[in-house]
């Protein structure tokens, strides 16, 4: 089961579980659009893995399975 890591790792953005914004690679490290948008050919800056829309959760499954509260953010650029 996916995470659905609660902020961008750059930004520290707030991502919503059921955000459109929000991107992820096979890692599940959690992007928002906006700083995607920079990274060289779009590709997970930690990894260098694929970056696509992370999928949304439905409100009544949230409730046995929550959101992570857990926030991450990345080390050093493209972000800090």
């Amino acid at each position: 089961m996916l995470e659905l890591r609660p902020s961008c790792e750059c930004c520290d953005r707030d991502l919503a579980p059921d955000s459109p914004d929000a991107l992820i690679c096979s890692f599940e490290c959690t992007w928002c659009t906006a700083c995607a948008a920079g990274f060289p050919d779009r590709a997970c800056p930690n990894c260098g893995g694929e970056l696509v829309r992370r999928p949304v959760r439905p409100a009544r499954s949230l409730v046995g399975s929550p959101a992570s509260t857990t926030r991450v953010l990345a080390d050093g650029p493209p972000c800090r």
